[in-house]
This record gives structure tokens, C-alpha cells and sequence, in this order.
């Protein structure tokens, strides 16, 4: 590398840097009500996560990855609460919003694509109303233009024959396919953040 190239770099990565983090969490703990007592589930989670740029949260089964996220999107299950910390998006703090704050939250400026499709797919709604639910919540499609919407995301997450695909239920697609589904809908709405 020359002295050019190494300028560059170093110019990229210094714009990299100077960029505000889209996410931002400090000191996350969560803490779960159960019969027997409090559960500390998480304890000081820090992250940050720029625009453009890819994180993952790795650990052993239990660590709290998958709780840690739902914390994130304000999704923690029944007597799950974030104890402390900070859970900023844009600058914004998003910890202890309200729910109808939250659902605007969802979808359009963060996605969620869940681990467990058959969990998480209605299995009684076709494939494409349930991406057009999603489109269709957060204003994103009209009566007029949502099935072009759902084809398009469909198509955008790989699933072959989307306008077929769009018209069957989850238990006329594969485990793949299924999981397919469930990133085109994390995807529908273009949302600044994923997780997955």
C-alpha cells in the first residue's frame, strides 16, 4: 500500500467513525418477575452499531443474546423488564418508551427476523397477507399497491415464484422457505436496523 492508499484508508475509516451510532446500548441489564424470585437475565450489555455496519452478539445457549434483542425492540416476554441501562436509537432513548411509541419503532426504523419460523408465522394466513400486514401498518402500501409490494419483497428475500408463493400458507413452504418469509417481512418496511 502507498502513501495515497494508506491517506484514503485512513480517511474512510476516520468518516466510519465520526458517524453517529444508529443503536446504542449501555449498562443493559434485564430482570424477569418469576414465582420464585427475580431473575437477572442480562447484565451490562454494551453495543453500538454505525449505519452500514454488521454486528453480531455471539454466545453459549442461555447467555441472553436472544433476550438482549428482544430488550432492543421492547418485546421481552411476560415480567421481563430492562432494569437499567440505556437503549438509545439515533440519540434517542428508547429503553422505557411507550408501547405505541414502540410500535411505530418496529418494523419502520428496526426489523426483526425471529429464529423459530412456525412459531412466529400465523399458520391460518397466507404468506402474502401477512407481509401486507406489515406493509399496510406502517403506511407503506396502499389497498392499490400492496400485493406489488409483497411480490417485491417476496422476490427480495429469495423465495422463487413470488407471486405463487404470496397466495400459500406457511405450511405449504419448507423450513427454508418459511424462514424466508419471515425476512421478507423483517425487510418490508426497509428498516435502518435488523435483527436476526
Amino acid at each position: 500500500m502507498n502513501a495515497r492508499d494508506d491517506g484514503a484508508m485512513r480517511a474512510v475509516k476516520e468518516k466510519h467513525m465520526s458517524t453517529e451510532p444508529l443503536l446504542s446500548v449501555q449498562g443493559l441489564a434485564v430482570d424477569f418477575a418469576t414465582m420464585d424470585g427475580v431473575v437477572h437475565a442480562v447484565e451490562g450489555v454494551d453495543l453500538e452499531i454505525r449505519p452500514g455496519e454488521t454486528v453480531a452478539i455471539v454466545g453459549e445457549s442461555g447467555s441472553g443474546k436472544s433476550t438482549t434483542a428482544m430488550a432492543i425492540i421492547g418485546l421481552l416476554a411476560g415480567g421481563g423488564r430492562v432494569a437499567s441501562g440505556s437503549i438509545r436509537l439515533d440519540g434517542k432513548e428508547i429503553a422505557h418508551a411507550p408501547e405505541h411509541e414502540l410500535r411505530t419503532i418496529r418494523g419502520r426504523d428496526i426489523g426483526l427476523v425471529p429464529q423459530d419460523p412456525m412459531s412466529n408465522l400465523n399458520p391460518v394466513a397466507k404468506i402474502g397477507t401477512q407481509v401486507a400486514e406489515t406493509l399496510l401498518a406502517h403506511g407503506l402500501a396502499t389497498r392499490q399497491n400492496v400485493q406489488a409490494k409483497v411480490v417485491e419483497a417476496l422476490s427480495a428475500a429469495g423465495l422463487p415464484d413470488p407471486e405463487r408463493r404470496a397466495k400459500q400458507y406457511p405450511h405449504e413452504f419448507s423450513g427454508g422457505m418459511r424462514q424466508r418469509a419471515l425476512i421478507a417481512i423483517g425487510l418490508a418496511c426497509k428498516p435502518r436496523l435488523l435483527i436476526a
